[in-house]
């Protein structure tokens, strides 16, 4: 249960992700805050490159802003997290979304619009970067993945409700946008409220000096009195992690050279995927591919579920067939169905962006758009928060998932910024252009990233000692300075 509410954390991610995309496609929240995206929509509809009616970097910096704003704050969290502990920096992070979401939907001008969505990105940067951390040290290392997929599971619901409301906002006759905006602030009061009663995890009582209090908290959720052997292991993790000056420092040695990687590659993979030209940008694509405003509301929230159920394929096999097989899987089918959206966009539209998808062709589409979104909610969705959170020892966990979040959130950000206009420039190509990273992520995964399945999270290192290539960079024994 514990798990569970803190997962929740992943409702404030989901829903701005998934809201976002439905708000600017509608024609009010356009009119008001981007009149020339609004009118050349309108224009293009008698004529015109599809590829090009929404591209505006204004409209991007929208949704894009807050993503610059969570890569930020994901070092004070960084702080925060081991001064403090993580749950503080979960508060924190549902205070400030929580103050955003209320400015978002009293927005007049385009600037506190901004400010809303910036607020939001410290509260994200906040609770991307402590949620993870907290999921993977309470859960026992047996249902470490299922537990910590949660929060992705978390994520793909907020983003299914977000389309939801947007669907219904949109036939409201006025201020709908408001409403879709403004309703960000139920996961965060959610979020806030429950955090409130959430115990801080052994680790982080361990390293404040709380052994006493860990003990009994580590019983308590394993079950058991005999928890003294995994006791002494956080104890022992926790000294060694004091006699680290600097963790910032520290990570950069070679000897951590394998967690840094994973820190830097998986969330970079992650965004390259794709996913969120899907997540954020939804409607307005199947727009662009021809539908109506009320049928590309609807395929969102079509999208949506199926990233909720493919999810929950995740929590139950991710601990049983391992980390390792649901990214190689993933992976294949997201390249499939790359080339497959590619191409049919390219045989309806061509390079002059001129053409209109029949109504078998763009359910075609829509289903193989529904594979890819499948494809990625158990693979690289959950996993790309679950395995870089498991692989750092204590010294270096704080600054290894500050990383992981900020690179994440850069290239989140960069997605959602150009997405827009590099379907403009590319065209269909740029279907080609994911698919490409996705073919480099998967090989990636193949020859360097080893299965972390079962394994105790204090006992990581282990792991990158024994495999074919990281064995030359992890010492035979810990020598932590």
């Amino acid at each position: 249960m514990t798990c569970m509410v803190a997962a929740t954390g992943g409702l404030l991610f989901g829903y701005d992700i998934g809201i976002s995309g439905g708000v600017t496609s509608m024609d009010e929240f356009l009119l008001k805050f981007f009149p020339n995206v609004y009118h050349k929509e309108k224009s293009m509809k008698n004529g015109g490159s599809q590829y090009c009616k929404f591209s505006d970097h204004l409209l991007q910096l929208f949704t894009s802003s807050l993503y610059v704003a969570a890569l930020v704050s994901s070092f004070g969290a960084s702080i925060t997290t081991k001064a403090l502990g993580r749950k503080i920096s979960m508060l924190i992070g549902g205070l400030i979304f929580l103050i955003g979401a209320i400015l978002n939907g009293v927005a007049m001008n385009l600037g506190v619009l901004i400010l809303g969505r910036l607020l939001l990105g410290v509260g994200i940067g906040y609770a991307n970067q402590s949620v993870p951390v907290y999921l993977s040290e309470m859960a026992p290392a047996k249902l470490r993945g299922a537990l910590n997929v949660c929060f992705q599971m978390a994520v793909t619901i907020g983003i299914l409700i977000a389309n939801l409301v947007n669907y219904g906002t949109a036939t409201m006759k006025k201020n709908g946008w408001r409403v879709s905006l403004v309703l960000a602030a139920v996961p965060a009061i959610i979020m806030t409220v429950g955090t409130v009663f959430l115990p801080d995890t052994p680790n982080s009582l361990i390293d404040r000096g709380q052994k006493e209090q860990a003990k009994a908290m580590l019983q308590k959720i394993r079950g058991t009195s005999n928890v003294d052997n995994e006791f002494e292991d956080l104890v022992i993790a926790s000294d060694l992690s004091k006699q680290v000056a600097s963790p910032w420092g520290n990570i950069m040695q070679r000897r951590y050279r394998p967690q840094l990687t994973v820190a830097i590659l998986i969330p970079f993979f992650q965004q390259l995927t794709g996913i969120n030209v899907i997540n954020f940008y939804a409607p307005v694509l199947f727009k662009t591919l021809g539908f109506g405003d009320g049928a590309a509301l609807m395929t969102a929230v079509i999208t949506g579920v199926v990233n909720v159920v493919a999810t929950l394929v995740a929590i139950f096999t991710v601990d049983k067939f391992g980390r390792r097989g649901l990214f190689l899987v993933g992976g294949t089918l997201m390249l499939v169905c790359q080339i497959a959206v590619g191409s049919l966009i390219g045989s309806v539209f061509g390079l002059d962006g001129h053409g209109q998808f029949s109504k078998v062709l763009g359910d075609v589409t829509l289903a193989i758009i529904c594979v890819y979104v499948a494809a990625f909610a158990w693979s690289w969705g959950p996993l790309g928060w679950l395995v870089p959170s498991e692989v750092f020892p204590l010294e270096i966990r704080s600054a290894g998932q500050s990383i992981n979040v900020s690179v994440n959130m850069f290239f989140t950000f960069v997605i959602g910024q150009l997405f827009l206009t590099m379907l403009c420039g590319m065209k269909f190509g740029l279907f080609f252009f994911f698919g490409g990273f996705v073919f480099i992520m998967t090989l990636y995964v193949f020859f360097f990233l080893p299965e972390t399945k079962g394994v105790h999270i204090e006992e990581i290192t282990k792991i990158w000692r024994s495999h074919w290539f990281w064995k030359n960079y992890v010492p035979a024994e810990e020598t932590r300075v």
